[in-house]
């Protein structure tokens, strides 16, 4: 392992943003608990604000990255293949929220940062990826269509899960839980119905092969 102060910027960066959020809890996503973080590591606190030029913004985004990672690590591919694509879901959306319990004061705080207009664009693309990035332990491979919709339609269930998530007081977070099923629920309906359409639009009548067929009729 390489030690703290031989480190480039984004080993440095990959080192620091899981040990952030337990002292955002307290500070807020500051120099302060950037400080406490680079003192925990054992590293001056002017090189770890290099590691992070985004102030914190940039911060929270390595936060979730590094979720990213440990949710792979945690679920690879043989894990993950013994599910269904529901349950696979469920449970890596579920992952990344029992991931964050422990610093939930931290993720609220780092909401309220990105809700701001400032970091609209910001906040949207870190949705798109942490839904790709499910998407891809779950072992989606679409490139068509397919590959957007699924992203879309899974940060906006993720990002809505996260926010009942923010304020849930239930014993074992029982009230997310719950919404988290009801959503992906709606999301399958969703898909049978297009399955469905999809299907009986194979069966109409084509228009440009009618088309076709006037100008040029069959003998």
């Amino acid at each position: 392992m390489t030690h703290p102060g031989e480190m480039t910027l984004d080993e440095l960066r990959v080192a620091l943003a899981p040990l952030i959020p337990g002292h955002a809890i307290f500070d807020g996503w500051n120099e302060a608990a950037l400080a406490n973080a680079a003192a925990q590591l054992g590293v001056p606190v002017e090189r770890a604000r290099l590691a992070f030029p985004g102030g914190a913004v940039g911060m929270i985004d390595s936060w979730f990255e590094s979720l990213d990672e440990i949710m792979a690590a945690t679920w690879p591919r043989e894990r993950v293949g013994e599910l269904k694509i529901r349950e696979r879901i469920h449970h890596l959306v579920l992952h990344r929220l029992e991931s964050m319990a422990p610093h939930k004061e931290a993720l609220r705080r780092a909401f309220a940062i990105l809700s701001q207009p400032q970091n609209a664009l910001h906040t949207a693309r870190l949705a798109w990826r942490a839904a790709d990035h499910m998407w891809r332990v779950a072992g989606d491979a679409s490139t068509d269509f397919n590959h957007y919709s699924k992203r879309g339609i899974l940060a906006a269930l993720y990002t809505s899960t996260l926010l009942v998530f923010l304020d849930d007081e239930s014993a074992d977070f029982a009230e997310t839980r719950g919404f988290l099923d009801r959503r992906i629920d709606d999301v399958m309906r969703i898909e049978k119905l297009k399955g469905r359409w999809r299907t009986g639009s194979e069966r109409l009548p084509s228009l440009s092969r009618f088309l076709g067929r006037l100008r040029y009729p069959a003998v």
